[in-house]
């Protein structure tokens, strides 16, 4: 990604019922006032920057059980 742009981290989960979705970085927080969460679970950063590169973790849970997927954000 360039420094300064919005960056989109697609999570698709579907289950009846439906599971709950969340986004994690592995080594640190998401940045603080600079992400957010939409209802198809697509992770947006705003304005990134070099220390928002690293892996971003989406998890799905439900009764039936837990999955998860890993991407790398470089920037």
């Amino acid at each position: 990604a360039v420094p300064g742009s919005t960056v989109e981290l697609g999570c698709s989960a579907r289950g009846d019922p439906a599971p709950q979705v969340q986004w994690h970085k592995e080594h640190g927080d998401l940045p603080w006032g600079r992400h957010e969460v939409d209802r198809e679970h697509t992770l947006r950063l705003y304005a990134v920057t070099a220390a928002d590169a690293g892996a971003y973790v989406c998890t799905a849970q439900s009764q039936l059980g837990t999955a998860a997927a890993t991407t790398v954000l470089h920037v």
